[in-house]
């Protein structure tokens, strides 16, 4: 494992939650609120909780083995589980759990494309 790429796994370990819901929240201002968020990137595991404005209920999010698979060049993400608490979000997020989605290479993207890909490999 590269120094990189060690570094970049430790300052997201060590990132406070407190501060990415900050950081969101003022992002997401007059639409949302993240009240909960936790991310294991060595697990492949994320949760969220969002307050949508105007809804009384919070919106829960699990994302379960996500991962950036490479193939001669060509990058493709693929989410095995997702599922929330609402029915509406359930049926979109099956749609989109267990495929393997193309990640178009920009050339905005392009220089870091490959570290992305190795942090993000499969288990």
């Amino acid at each position: 494992m590269s120094f990189k790429l060690s570094l970049t796994k430790t300052v997201i370990k060590w990132t406070p939650n407190k501060l990415i819901s900050w950081v969101t929240n003022i992002i997401l201002k007059d639409i949302a609120e993240l009240t909960d968020f936790n991310f294991d990137l060595e697990a492949r595991k994320s949760y969220m909780q969002v307050q949508l404005a105007g809804e009384s209920e919070t919106i829960d999010v699990w994302l379960e083995n996500f991962a950036i698979i490479t193939n001669e060049g060509s990058y493709k993400f693929i989410l095995e589980q997702a599922k929330s608490n609402r029915i509406w979000l359930d049926n979109i997020l099956s749609r989109i759990a267990g495929k393997e989605w193309k990640i178009p290479v920009t050339a905005q993207m392009a220089p870091n494309i490959e570290f992305l890909a190795e942090l993000l490999k499969p288990k």
